[in-house]
């Protein structure tokens, strides 16, 4: 089972990575495969992971196509490779195989009504 972890700070006044590095630390054995992190002006997000699906390409945290959205995720999508194909024929082009990034770019398109999609 992988491990998330992340600090919001809408005041952008604090420097997070540390603190969610050593969160990730803390649970480090719960993803052996990869850990990651991505921080922006608002906030730090991270993940270690046991790889399952792409156990090459799918690190993370990951982001939508735009690079607005970006998103830790522990679970299993059972029908993202139909989901998957619906957003390639609406011209979205995905960079991995992994489920993760189906749904962030799910959640590009269509907000929190992706989750009845699942």
């Amino acid at each position: 089972m992988c491990g998330v972890a992340g600090i919001i700070d809408y005041r952008g006044k604090s420097d997070s990575i540390p603190a969610v590095e050593e969160m990730l630390r803390s649970f480090s054995y719960r993803g052996p495969d990869e850990s990651g992190i991505y921080h922006s002006s608002i906030a730090t997000i991270g993940n270690v992971r046991l790889s399952i699906i792409d156990l090459v390409s799918g690190q993370q945290p990951l982001s939508d196509m735009t690079g607005r959205y970006w998103i830790v995720f522990n679970g299993e999508i059972f029908n993202y490779i139909e989901l998957r194909e619906d957003l390639d024929r609406k011209g979205i082009k995905l960079k991995t195989q992994s489920d993760t990034e189906v749904l962030v770019n799910l959640f590009a398109l269509y907000g929190e009504k992706c989750l009845s999609l699942l």
